[in-house]
């Protein structure tokens, strides 16, 4: 997830300040990404520095509050970000990682850590669903994101299904 420019589309709207980007960035995220204002702060720093932001009058409720507001650049920046499509993959996938590095050396080995994460992430889907019908009545954002969480645990468990899958056959078909 690219901090900056998500704190660049937040700031599409109006001028704000950190702590209201800090805020609006969870309360968008339906709670399940947060930042902290040191992190804001440093990144804002970093894009008016880039000449994405640029400092605005003070806060008229909170006058020690630095406001910033998008520059043509920012705006530009943030329009491409929403349009492109993600990097194909994580930098660092971890249960990728986690897999990779043990099925080289030993197959029997990567299936038992293929078993043991596909336990894991079944558990943790059981969980997800169990809550989303335990609070059906939550708004558009958190069942968004929910579902979102949800498609990718799946997609997780299908790759596991799949490793095992090519690894069986490497065994029974070695080259």
């Amino acid at each position: 997830m690219s901090v900056p420019d998500g704190l660049l589309v937040l700031l599409r709207g109006e001028p704000k300040h950190g702590y209201q980007l800090a805020s609006d960035f969870a309360e968008r995220t339906a709670g399940r990404w947060s930042l902290n204002t040191g992190q804001v702060y440093t990144t804002l720093d970093r894009l008016a520095r880039d000449g994405f932001v640029t400092d605005d009058e003070p806060d008229e409720d909170e006058p020690r509050r630095r406001r910033v507001k998008l520059t043509d650049a920012g705006v530009a920046r943030a329009e491409e970000w929403l349009r492109a499509a993600p990097p194909d993959v994580a930098p660092r996938d971890e249960l990728v990682l986690r897999v990779l590095l043990v099925a080289s050396v030993d197959p029997s080995d990567a299936l038992a850590v293929i078993d043991a994460q596909r336990v894991e992430l079944v558990g943790r889907l059981q969980q997800l669903r169990k809550e989303q019908r335990d609070s059906e009545d939550e708004g558009l954002l958190a069942r968004m994101t929910a579902d979102a969480a949800a498609v990718r645990i799946e997609s997780e468990v299908r790759w596991l299904d799949l490793c095992e899958q090519r690894i069986d056959h490497e065994r029974r078909n070695p080259s």
